[in-house]
């Protein structure tokens, strides 16, 4: 399998294909937040340090330059400011309050979709498929692709079938509307699949599209934030139909990003066309080897737990065993269970770098 590119080592690594070894390096779990970056920095003395650089992590997926969010964007506002944050309406059409050092994840205030004539309105004015929502052409793209050698990936995040509907909405108001409103779920998760497969067919027309990725972010510790049975009413009939696409245009991959406990998740969605899942967070309860043995034809990344950057050598080399053992298996890229937390120290991070070359076959 000489002469892999990047992306198609990924995507065959995924799919269970023959190939040379394992990607090195990618994906969210090789990513450290912007505080844990500044104290990284400050630890090795060099203000310049980009650990992907400095360790040779490898490129894979490109996401593909449409929008697939309310187009025209919403104009981004400051409201407020402070010498401590900003509070802003960013182009989503959500208002926050974000921290200036960006040491936390934002305070979401509100949101623009409460009641259905909301979501009528902005349906029609801001979630429309149009030529624009594309690039004017491809070739800017395909140039990186032929310099970088990754695959082509249409959908990232925000949007899902569950995770853009909590976009526009918030968390608690989509859970209360799938009792108080459920036409309204509905059609926004049907209205978006169709504005989604709309604009992936134009790509499909430009490009071979190789993994369609789904963020929806729709469990926690206690398992799912909706039942199963909710899932499969309201969700899967859109899953259903993007795994159509993804047969029709020879798609190999179809992921699905959720943090939590997603032990409820994997035998769902995989029946309707999902392939690949991750980060597999071990705090949530997530076992990686365990889902491994359940389900042996699931493509999986992370799942190493990022608690142990801030433990002892002996906390990391355990999670370098687990790695071992999954890249052995097959299917699976190794990587943490998300970004990389304040609290792991250099020190670990750089040796679980330096070890995983040789995991992966470098």
């Amino acid at each position: 399998m000489a002469g892999l590119t990047y992306g198609e080592r990924a995507v065959r690594c995924l799919a269970g294909e023959d190939a040379d070894r394992t990607p090195y390096g990618v994906g969210l779990g090789w990513s450290p937040w912007w505080e844990t970056l500044q104290r990284w920095k400050e630890d090795t003395g060099d203000p310049n340090l980009d650990p992907a650089a400095q360790f040779g992590f490898e490129p894979s997926f490109a996401v593909a330059p449409v929008v697939l969010g309310p187009y025209p964007v919403f104009a981004r506002e400051n409201i407020e400011e402070t010498e401590e944050y900003v509070v802003l309406r960013d182009d989503r059409g959500i208002l926050m309050r974000c921290r200036k050092d960006g040491g936390s994840m934002p305070e979401f205030l509100d949101y623009p979709v409460k009641t259905p004539q909301d979501w009528e309105r902005l349906k029609a004015e801001r979630f429309q498929f149009h030529l624009d929502r594309l690039p004017a052409n491809w070739d800017e793209f395909r140039t990186r692709l032929a310099a970088t050698g990754e695959a082509v990936q249409v959908g990232v995040y925000p949007y899902g079938v569950f995770g853009a509907p909590r976009d526009l909405m918030g968390a608690e108001e989509v859970l209360l509307a799938f009792y108080t409103e459920p036409a309204m779920v509905k059609d926004m998760m049907r209205h978006l699949t169709d504005l989604w497969i709309s604009v992936w067919e134009r790509v499909a027309d430009a490009l071979r599209i190789d993994h369609i990725h789904i963020w929806e972010d729709m469990s926690g510790r206690q398992g799912s934030l909706i039942s199963p049975a909710m899932v499969e009413e309201f969700m899967m009939p859109c899953y259903d139909r993007i795994a159509a696409f993804a047969r029709a245009h020879d798609v190999r991959l179809v992921s699905v990003d959720t943090d939590g406990d997603c032990s409820e998740l994997v035998p769902l969605m995989t029946r309707h066309g999902v392939n690949v899942f991750f980060p597999f967070e071990v705090q949530a309860g997530n076992d990686i080897l365990d889902y491994r043995a359940q389900y042996p034809d699931l493509g999986i990344l992370g799942g190493l737990d990022k608690r142990a950057l801030a433990g002892s050598r002996a906390d990391v080399d355990r999670e370098m065993d687990k790695a071992a053992e999954m890249v052995q298996q097959g299917r699976y890229i190794p990587g943490f269970d998300h970004l990389i937390p304040p609290d792991a120290t250099w020190e670990n991070f750089a040796y679980v770098a330096t070890r995983m070359r040789s995991v992966c076959g470098l």
